[in-house]
């Protein structure tokens, strides 16, 4: 579910290098220890309120109702790790074309925004929730069309099969760790809507344009997935 733009919470620092494990793999072990407890650095890219003067125009425009949401991050382990996305149908109402992690809004019977993001995910793509292990949450975000969106953490083994709902979503597709470990790949850009100067990230792909609320939250697991764990990497 692509949620349009996201109120950033100030100007990120630079992504930081990142050594590589002792493995020289990026397993599912090392994943975990990276992205387990809190990170320091959360309010580089988190939510709109660690550092609302900095963005104080885009702080404005939230609306004053929000609804809440959740997506899955799904972390696809393995010898060649990646990130699971997916394209939603240009048919859709909302949002129509563009690249999303699978997720929706809240429903009153859903547990927990794990439940939610689970439920999602088996009608979107067809994973067994089964197949999905949950090992933490990011930051919310709260974004410009009034959704607040939980990140749910999820690790997939490989080989996993997608069953696509022709309805909903168009592709599901991989973005390699290569990419999301590299400091260099997402790009801040800028542009003038109803004069209002917005930002927001964008991430290379050969196929799709990666932006908005799913940039966002890339970037900061790529933050997440560069502080330090318990071996002090």
């Amino acid at each position: 579910m692509e949620l349009g733009r996201v109120f950033p919470a100030g100007r990120p620092a630079p992504l930081r290098a990142l050594n590589a494990p002792p493995s020289g793999r990026y397993d599912a072990a090392w994943i975990r220890a990276r992205l387990s407890g809190p990170d320091p650095d959360d309010q580089d890219v988190g939510s709109r309120t660690a550092s609302a003067a900095a963005w104080a125009d885009d702080v404005a425009l939230a609306p004053a109702h929000l609804t809440p949401a959740a997506v899955l991050v799904p972390i696809i382990t393995g010898s060649s790790p990646a990130i699971l996305l997916t394209k939603r149908t240009e048919t859709l109402r909302r949002h129509s074309g563009q690249v999303s992690f699978p997720g929706g809004r809240i429903d009153p019977t859903d547990a927990s925004p794990e439940e939610a993001a689970l439920r999602e995910t088996q009608e979107e793509i067809g994973l067994d929730p089964a197949s999905i292990e949950l090992i933490g949450r990011l930051r919310d975000y709260t974004t410009g069309t009034g959704f607040r969106v939980t990140p749910v953490l999820g690790l997939l083994a490989p080989g996993y099969r997608t069953i696509l709902s022709p309805a909903e979503v168009a592709d599901a597709f991989e973005l390699p760790f290569a990419t999301l470990l590299d400091p260099a790949a997402p790009e801040r850009r800028s542009a003038e809507l109803q004069g209002q100067t917005r930002h927001y990230w964008v991430w290379p792909h050969e196929k799709h344009h990666i932006w908005g609320a799913t940039a966002a939250i890339l970037v900061h697991l790529a933050h997440r997935l560069r502080r330090g764990d318990a071996s002090g990497l």
